[in-house]
């Protein structure tokens, strides 16, 4: 079963893809890692639910795996995007992931799922919600990695990775609700690695299109030797500094 390993490496096409960007989109990614910053010192400053992890868990008893956090998931109703976080893995350095979603109310009409003539019913209506990406966390509470997964896994309704990436347009939680400090992180981790997310999605395509030819005899969106379909290494630092870095060069 393929899952985020010690295999797992940074972007190695960040420098070109932040070449490729207009200004105004290196700054917003600046500006989205000013914030998951200020959002790090304010939650810093309660000792007892000092990081994001932590503040997602508050007030939620017991953690058990495999379970919804916070239960019942975080919606915004005016984007539609949501959220969770659960652990299950049991992978060195990951303490557990939030997965993000968009639904069906907070897409372009224009988008569709992509064909599929399975047995399984996918959601439908106003339940469709399409898988955005999942963010890796250490113990620590930080963001270590970003990965893909196959249908099955999140039980979503598939969309075209090209349809998905503009999806990442409309993910926005602007609720209290469990938290604000931890509904800004999210979403302004979306935008600061929205590079690696494009490119994680593509492959995401890839993995599924070259399982499915190697198998022909099963419906890859639920084969279960299918998980994760793409992964990469991120830190916020590394990631703001290459920003920095291709934002200084075009001052020469």
């Amino acid at each position: 079963m393929t899952q985020l390993s010690v295999k797992a490496q940074y972007s190695p096409n960040l420098k070109d893809q932040l070449a490729a960007l207009p200004d105004h989109r290196l700054h917003e990614m600046v500006t989205a890692g000013d914030k998951i910053n200020n959002c790090y010192r304010l939650l810093q400053k309660n000792e007892k639910f000092g990081n994001v992890v932590r503040e997602v868990l508050r007030d939620q008893g017991t953690f058990y795996e495999l379970e919804h956090y916070p239960q019942g998931d975080v919606h915004d109703k005016d984007s539609h995007s949501q959220y969770f976080y659960h652990a299950h893995r049991g992978i060195d350095g990951e303490n557990g992931h939030f997965h993000t979603f968009l639904r069906a109310k907070g897409m372009p009409r224009k988008f569709k799922p992509a064909p599929y003539n399975g047995e399984v019913k996918w959601p439908e209506g106003d339940d469709a919600l399409s898988h955005l990406i999942a963010v890796s966390m250490n113990p620590k509470g930080y963001p270590i990695g970003l990965f893909s997964t196959n249908r099955w896994v999140t039980g979503e309704t598939w969309y075209k990775a090209e349809d998905v990436i503009s999806m990442l347009d409309h993910f926005n939680m602007d609720l209290l609700y469990p938290s604000w400090p931890v509904n800004i992180w999210i979403t302004e981790t979306i935008r600061l690695f929205r590079p690696q997310i494009e490119e994680l999605l593509i492959q995401r395509d890839a993995s599924v299109d070259k399982w499915r030819a190697k198998y022909t005899d099963k419906d890859v969106y639920e084969d279960r030797e299918l998980e994760v379909t793409s992964e990469y290494l991120i830190d916020v630092d590394r990631q703001l500094d290459a920003v920095h870095k291709e934002l200084k060069s075009r001052m020469h």
